[in-house]
């Protein structure tokens, strides 16, 4: 190979993400730069909070600086503090345990469904506890945790759930079912630019316990009520309780909101990626023993697109032997109770090994709306070059 060769391939690498830029955000930006109004809950706010709840089905959206802000609020909403358990995946990203033990709680790491990458449902009913005070699960992929098992193991205990929806955003569960991110008592969104739909930093909190909006809107502004003052329900606002900054800038908001109007056609487009990776990579897996991302009744959101493979050193040969073809692909969580904050601030019944495993194995492809068919065509090229040797 000769230098110039190498240049090229590294010039021309395909990443394993890249931000999709929809016709309306410019024009939505230069809006807010004549308004007048850059900070939060301004007209681009409300629209695209408007958008959100009509996409999740919830019964409130409040757009938040980040997830990891949204899951933070989820923890205080409920009332969880020291000396409190909360049930949570220990494959998942740290912001669904940094929130527990910023409260002075302790995360109750639980094993995943193999076939998913889910919260394994048996597990949890198994882990529940006089101290546990809610469930946190994950949708991986925006694949459906089986909703119906934990919800129900929530009302046997009187325990909220918290859908982690960073994934899975306005995935329907079944012909005429609800909607993720609808179910728990609250959600949470992530708007960070490697999501389906982004405004480079952002998220949301769901609410659908009509009882917690209120104190929502307060936690959200700084412990004031200036909502309620927005709205003329009280002539002046002031500090009515504990809170802090987690209002999106309107700058945020207003690429949200572009996002969101495109929504149906960024889907199609991943989708398309998607679909050309289940078909095209199936006989290879089938001749290598790699099993594709394969959803429960076809229910996804087109979010990522993995392959588990044989072995760790697999894993680690597929990704490097891309890397030479130019195609990003990567691994996903270390399991978080393997990580040495979640063997301080967490901890388990029994081993997890499945989620030891999964991470163990995992290859994750580049998904995102703008990929050219070429770009498609190389990678599925990369993937099907690969051999148990290690390619070349």
């Amino acid at each position: 190979m000769t230098v110039h060769d190498t240049h090229t391939r590294v010039s021309n690498a395909i990443p394993f993400s890249r931000p999709f830029r929809t016709s309306g955000e410019l024009r939505n930006l230069v809006a807010v730069l004549d308004s007048d109004h850059a900070h939060g809950d301004g007209d681009f706010t409300r629209a695209a909070s408007l958008r959100l709840q009509s996409l999740t089905e919830a019964n409130r959206a409040l757009l938040t600086t980040s997830c990891t802000h949204a899951q933070e609020m989820s923890i205080r909403l409920l009332g969880i503090g020291p000396g409190d358990e909360v049930i949570v995946p220990s494959f998942t990203f740290p912001s669904a345990a940094n929130a527990i033990a910023l409260a002075g709680a302790r995360a109750m790491f639980i094993d995943i469904d193999p076939e998913t990458g889910n919260i394994d449902p048996q597990q949890v009913e198994e882990a529940v506890g006089p101290k546990t005070k809610a469930i946190s699960v994950m949708h991986y992929g925006g694949v459906p945790v089986d909703i119906e098992t934990i919800m129900s193991i929530g009302d046997e205990w009187g325990i909220p759930i918290i859908e982690d929806n960073a994934h899975g955003l306005a995935v329907r569960v079944g012909v005429g079912g609800g909607v993720l991110g609808s179910f728990g008592a609250v959600a949470t969104q992530s708007f960070h630019d490697t999501k389906n739909v982004h405004c480079g930093e952002g998220g949301a909190l769901l609410i659908n316990d009509p009882g917690l909006v209120e104190q929502a809107e307060i936690l959200r502004e700084k412990g004031t009520n200036r909502s309620q003052f927005l709205r003329g329900e009280v002539d002046k606002y002031s500090w009515v309780g504990l809170g802090s900054s987690y209002l999106l800038s309107e700058f945020n908001a207003a690429v949200l909101d572009a996002q969101l109007e495109e929504f149906d056609a960024i889907q199609a487009r991943r989708f398309a990626v998607w679909n050309r990776y289940s078909t095209e990579l199936a006989d290879w897996a089938g001749e290598h023993g790699v099993r594709l991302m394969d959803p429960p009744h076809g229910i996804h959101a087109a979010h990522l697109f993995y392959l588990v493979m044989p072995d760790w050193e697999s894993q680690s040969l597929l990704i490097s032997h891309l890397r030479r073809h130019g195609v990003t692909a990567t691994f996903h969580y270390v399991p978080l109770d393997s990580s040495p904050a979640g063997k301080r601030f967490g901890r388990v019944l029994q081993p997890l090994t499945q989620s030891e495993d999964f991470s163990r194995r995992l290859v994750r492809l580049p998904l995102w709306a703008g990929m050219t068919d070429d770009e498609v065509s190389r990678v599925i090229a990369g993937v099907t070059s690969y051999t148990d040797q290690g390619g070349n």
